[in-house]
């Protein structure tokens, strides 16, 4: 089994198959717009902007679980985030990451790289790098800034 699949909403509530990405090393981060570690859109855009013609996505899951950091639409949230930090990746419809409404990718992600806390998601802004063949290949707390993992993706990418 891979992150292949699976299928996501995307923020028009169509189903997106996680397949389309087949080939390409991913980013899989839930995020959210009123947390302290909102300013991450920046790096992750950078990163973005860096590596995407070199076959990398970021794949961005609003998540509203954590104090209810991400209030609002899919629809306000996109406008947020492009607004503020300009991002251009691919943004999802709101998910749920732990419990028992957690999206079924979630619930693989977490499986392959469980972490701590019994693999629950910790805080806004996990991330979970994917390799081409779409294997989960490393898991990355929420303090773990973009800058900081940079040279996993490119190792990923090179690979």
């Amino acid at each position: 089994m891979s992150v292949y699949d699976f299928k996501v909403k995307a923020m028009d509530g169509s189903e997106v198959s996680l397949a389309d990405y087949k080939g390409k090393v991913l980013l899989i981060v839930n995020t959210a717009t009123g947390c302290g570690f909102t300013p991450q859109y920046d790096g992750l855009q950078d990163l973005y902007d860096k590596y995407k013609d070199q076959g990398f996505e970021i794949l961005d899951f609003p998540c509203n679980q954590f104090l209810e950091q991400a209030p609002g639409t899919e629809e306000e949230i996109h406008s947020f985030c492009t607004g503020r930090y300009g991002i251009t990746f691919p943004q999802f419809a709101k998910i749920e990451v732990n419990g028992k409404n957690e999206d079924p990718l979630y619930t693989f992600l977490k499986k392959e790289k469980g972490g701590v806390c019994n693999s629950k998601i910790k805080w806004n802004f996990t991330k979970f790098l994917i390799a081409k063949d779409g294997t989960v290949k490393a898991r990355f707390a929420p303090t773990k800034t973009p800058e900081k993992i940079d040279a996993f993706i490119e190792k990923e990418i090179k690979a």
